[in-house]
């Protein structure tokens, strides 16, 4: 039995395979990915590997690129594998429109494919909150999808053939997630931002305090799915992922904060100020990543109801606060990146 990891070098596959080899140190897990383990990431400036110095990711690579047909590979896939399909275009702003179409649809009928010419029955696909749209309204996984930006309708439709592919065969099992914020060891985002903002003095609440961004730890997200491989029994599931309930700003501010000993305030702007300090920023350049696309991101809540997930029958093992506690740790209690 093989473990396949597509996008297996990025932050959620990483820790994928951290955990397979602590779970399953017999198993052979593959990585097909564009970019080779240790090198930098060609889309991700300063990129922080969640795989450090001296350390080895502990599955084979196979330089792979999902936009074109899945070939011949260096072992013969069996029809009890599992795939992981991570491999994706994901942030925004920061890639042409044609980017997330090219990557994450041509990427899920390739990895389908892939899929139906061996026979391999198992599939975990790794989709978003944006299908959601932006939007204060609390969203369940039956909400009706209304995404508005590219990103969002390409993981909407990969989401489609995926279910497809499901519908396509007998005994064929799929589970798909829709994390919030993923925050942990080599995430290069939000959270890293925020807390080297808040040590800074660079962060200020954008406008509001009370934003909510749903939110999950990358240890527990992988967790979740590798449950789901083996104790589900159901043939196709979607789940959003992130703790129940979700929280403000405000109040992973105030966490991450006591987590880490900081003691810096925080202030708080309001949008008559922040927004034209937004738009001199981007015109010099956007310093510190601040422009008006990303501080009206900061504002509209990620209202993700983690229900599902709770009554799933999965046993989370961290808090929130113990989550961040774990992922300063990881980091020698020096920081959070």
């Amino acid at each position: 039995m093989n473990y396949i990891i597509t996008g297996g070098t990025g932050f959620i596959g990483t820790h994928l395979t951290n955990l397979l080899n602590e779970v399953h140190p017999e198993a052979k897990v593959w990585n097909l990915d564009i970019v080779k383990p240790g090198t930098p990431n060609p889309v991700v400036k300063n990129y922080k590997s969640a795989v450090r110095d001296g350390e080895q990711l502990g599955s084979t690579y196979i330089e792979c690129d999902i936009r074109k047909p899945i070939g011949e590979l260096s072992f013969t896939p069996t029809a009890e594998d599992v795939i992981f399909n991570f491999a994706a275009v994901h942030r925004t702003p920061g890639h042409e429109d044609i980017e997330y179409f090219e990557t994450n649809i041509r990427g899920a009928e390739n990895v389908c494919a892939f899929a139906e010419k061996y026979g391999i029955k198992n599939m975990v696909f790794t989709s978003s909150i944006a299908p959601y749209g932006a939007s204060e309204q609390l969203k369940t996984e039956d909400t009706l999808p209304t995404p508005n930006t590219p990103y969002g309708i390409s993981k909407l439709v990969a989401e489609k053939i995926h279910m497809a592919w499901q519908k396509g065969g007998e005994g064929r099992k799929l589970t798909i997630v829709r994390p919030g914020v993923v925050f942990g060891r080599g995430e290069n985002g939000n959270f890293s931002r925020l807390y080297w903002g808040i040590r800074k003095h660079t962060f200020a609440y954008p406008g509001r305090k009370d934003t909510i961004k749903a939110c999950v730890y990358v240890k527990e997200l992988v967790r979740f799915i590798l449950w789901n491989v083996e104790e589900r029994k159901t043939s196709f599931d979607i789940y959003n992922c992130t703790f129940e309930p979700a929280y403000t700003i405000e109040q992973i501010v105030k966490a991450m904060k006591k987590v880490t000993g900081l003691s810096q305030s925080v202030p708080y702007i309001p949008n008559s100020i922040i927004m034209p300090m937004a738009v001199c920023a981007k015109m010099v350049g956007s310093p510190m990543g601040i422009c008006p696309a990303r501080v009206k991101k900061l504002q509209i809540s990620t209202n993700i109801c983690g229900k599902k997930m709770a009554s799933s029958g999965y046993q989370m093992k961290w808090t929130f606060e113990e989550a961040l506690a774990d992922w300063y740790e990881d980091n020698k209690q020096q920081c959070l990146e």
